[in-house]
């Protein structure tokens, strides 16, 4: 049987998930309340239970009719779709499932889905939970690129996967005199505001990764049990931070931010390692960083890199379009304007 539970029911949301083993910070209904703020969609909380197992997915349902792309085009209420909130999903799946199981839980969803107008969705699968491996009957899945996780189990663990030449720049930043602090009060977030902003504006990010104070302010007071600021000190200077988000043995790399004018004292290195060192302090079991800008093996995942060469984390996508008829409308739509390339490989495409 499936139910579906939105924020109007946010502790038998909570208990459901806390009820699985391997739930992390991405399945709470806190984590989704911030990027509900930011526009992405209505949290939605799947929950299925079978014979011998149960299963939970999380989800941001959108109406495609509040898409740019569709002003004038769609009424609202008309078609929708689903996506993984910002970070990591898909479904969590516990108990004894065979293959008949998954198809009675994929016919079930599709049902709800469809009755719902829900024409497709896009998750992104979390990998340290690893699982995609057990989906490849319900999503179309692509497997994207690597991703870094470093293991807790001990200081000495965390210190001897970190690469050679990163360990001498962790020295170089303590002997500099850079110091990491951590705490979670309204300034620390009115100060990672600001530096947050202006490394985005020097990277020339897309104006999807600037957040407004309500974001903020549902990070201090709805994930206040699972969220802290990591920051490096300079000189009595703040010159680099981090948002740190901790759950259930995991801890992740969720937002950062770095003055870079001291750049040359490797505060984030030093950061990051502090941070790990504080996850196992505190009995959490692994610390994900994620991987590169697009899943490539770039300069950013090299960076990440340097804290786990022995990394061996995955990140995988899964499609699903649940009414190929509905689907299709939507992409004629598109299809009417000059630039639009119906050959992208972004899904979904009318979203391109």
């Amino acid at each position: 049987m499936l139910s579906v539970i939105t924020l109007s029911e946010e502790e038998k949301w909570d208990e459901i998930v806390k009820g699985f083993k391997e739930y992390d910070v991405y399945y709470l209904s806190s984590y989704t309340k911030a990027f509900a703020i930011h526009g992405d969609g209505e949290p939605t909380l799947f929950y299925y239970e079978g014979k011998d197992f149960k299963a939970i997915n999380v989800v941001m349902v959108r109406d495609v009719a509040n898409d740019i792309k569709f002003t004038g085009e769609l009424s609202v209420g008309t078609y929708y779709d689903i996506s993984t909130p910002y970070g990591y999903g898909g479904f969590l799946i516990e108990g004894n499932v065979d293959n008949d199981d998954l198809i009675k839980l994929n016919d079930e969803y599709a049902l709800i889905c469809n009755q719902r107008g829900i024409v497709s969705e896009f998750v992104r699968f979390h990998p340290v939970l690893n699982n995609s491996e057990y989906l490849e009957n319900v999503y179309d899945i692509s497997l994207l690129g690597k991703t870094i996780t470093m293991n807790l189990c001990s200081k000495q663990q965390i210190w001897n996967d970190i690469t050679s030449k990163n360990r001498n720049v962790i020295r170089k930043a303590k002997k500099l005199g850079v110091s990491i602090y951590w705490g979670r009060d309204r300034v620390l977030i009115e100060r990672f505001i600001d530096m947050y902003n202006l490394t985005m504006a020097k990277d020339k990010a897309n104006e999807y990764y600037y957040f407004d104070m309500e974001f903020y302010n549902s990070v201090l007071n709805d994930l206040k049990y699972n969220s802290m600021i990591f920051y490096a000190v300079y000189e009595e200077r703040i010159i680099a931070m981090s948002m740190i988000l901790f759950c259930n043995e995991q801890i992740h790399y969720h937002l950062s931010a770095s003055d870079k004018e001291y750049n040359h004292l490797a505060a984030t290195n030093l950061l990051l390692y502090e941070a790990a060192c504080w996850g196992c302090e505190n009995g959490y079991k692994y610390f994900h960083l994620g991987g590169g800008l697009g899943s490539k093996e770039d300069s950013l995942y090299k960076f990440k890199k340097a804290f786990n060469r022995n990394s061996n984390s995955t990140f995988a996508v899964g499609r699903k379009i649940f009414n190929e008829k509905r689907y299709e409308e939507l992409v004629q739509i598109r299809s009417k304007e000059d630039l639009f390339d119906n050959s992208s490989l972004f899904f979904p495409i009318y979203r391109a």
